[in-house]
């Protein structure tokens, strides 16, 4: 017999309501002074907020792939498969020699396995604790550079970009003389600003992380979608980029709903933090799914070419709007700023909702973002959808 009983209807029911009171002392009070990550609520909406890609597998793959996945021993850990993901994801990269590469349960995991990596602890009562650790990155940036680094004890610091979310060189390079960061991350593209940063920059700032033995960790979450990668720096340059780690997910390339982020870097690095990556942390269905979408990895390929089109598209039809500065990106969403203050924007993101289009309000993040709205690019009858609402919106409320 399996170890649960069933409900059983003349059993008295516990009101778990306002009467319950648990003791809260053990959980950490910065915890408890923190807000829950908050999903958009999408049912019944057009849903252009989360950067998914939108495009679904077709009738046939999607056949294809329930075979597979019905084949797979859920009964056993994972073992061999993720192995096997591990080679196919190197294969797709073009892992350079003497390379490894770290599985996560998407890059969240990852960015905490690192800052796991790089926090002190004593080693004994007796010695005392070394100075706490700092992980820096340029704002606004993604949240979970600072969350991660806050919920494992570093410090975190955040240097403001620039008007136009170039990197703020002269600050970053004192921010890395100030702090000596054990981990800079920078995205490349960032979010939510979709452009990639200065190449100069990047590599003075490697330079001077380098020197002292800290981190370089360059997230190319929006891979998929840019006309450039650093892993062809670190191929050219190997030496320079000693440092530098790589970060990817399968998350834009189409399987958000998978969850497989991978990390990329000297294979010495890489056999350290494997030692702190929970064992079983990516499931033999996701390997699976992550495998099968490698296969037909032109399938894909062709969605992000769609995608980059139709970015150019949107872009170039709402600079023709009075009030509206679409930002240049290279991924799949647009930052976009609407003229006025933020209570611009706001209406333009409600005026959308009643119209159920959901995008993502950013205005309120960071300053700079200040009358921002971030469009996550759709398929061409999404996009059409969600421009021809703009224009009516953009049109009633000037």
């Amino acid at each position: 017999m399996w170890g649960f009983k069933l409900k059983d209807s003349h059993a008295p029911t516990h009101n778990l309501g306002t009467s319950l009171a648990p003791d809260l002392r053990f959980i950490r009070e910065d915890i408890k002074a923190m807000h829950a990550y908050v999903v958009q609520d999408a049912k019944g909406m057009l849903k252009l907020d989360a950067m998914e890609n939108p495009f679904s597998l077709s009738p046939e793959l999607g056949a294809k792939l329930g075979a597979r996945l019905a084949g797979v021993a859920v009964n056993r850990y994972p073992g061999a498969q993720v192995e096997s993901l591990k080679a196919a994801l190197a294969n797709y990269a073009g892992l350079p020699s003497g390379y490894g590469l770290v599985l996560g349960n998407g890059s969240d995991e990852l960015i905490s396995l690192l800052g796991t990596a790089c926090a002190q602890v004593p080693q004994k009562a007796s010695v005392p604790l070394q100075s706490v650790p700092c992980v820096l990155a340029p704002e606004p940036g993604f949240v979970m550079y600072s969350v991660s680094a806050k919920l494992q004890g570093l410090n975190y610091v955040g240097v403001d970009l620039l008007s136009d979310f170039e990197l703020d060189l002269p600050s970053m390079l004192s921010a890395v003389d100030n702090h000596k960061p054990a981990i800079v991350y920078l995205a490349y593209p960032n979010n939510p600003s979709a452009n990639l940063w200065s190449k100069e920059s990047i590599e003075l700032i490697i330079k001077r992380v380098s020197e002292y033995g800290g981190w370089v960790v360059v997230d190319e979450a929006y891979q998929p979608f840019s006309s450039h990668s650093w892993l062809d720096e670190i191929k050219n340059n190997p030496d320079a980029h000693r440092q530098v780690l790589l970060m990817r997910t399968l998350s834009k390339f189409g399987l958000a709903g998978v969850r497989i982020g991978y990390l990329i870097g000297p294979s010495t690095v890489v056999a350290e933090i494997e030692k702190i990556r929970p064992p079983y942390n990516v499931s033999v269905l996701n390997a699976e799914c992550a495998l099968f979408a490698l296969e037909h990895a032109e399938v894909f390929s062709d969605q992000a070419r769609i995608i980059c089109e139709q970015r150019e598209k949107i872009a170039q039809h709402l600079s023709k709007l009075k009030g509206v500065k679409p930002f240049k990106s290279e991924g799949n969403m647009i930052l976009v700023r609407f003229e006025g203050d933020n209570s611009y924007a706001v209406k333009i993101f409600e005026g959308l909702k009643l119209k159920h289009i959901l995008v993502k309000n950013v205005s309120k993040m960071h300053p700079l973002l200040d009358g921002c709205l971030r469009l996550t690019v759709g398929t061409p009858e999404e996009n059409a959808q969600l421009l021809a609402a703009l224009d009516e919106l953009c049109a009633s409320l000037s």
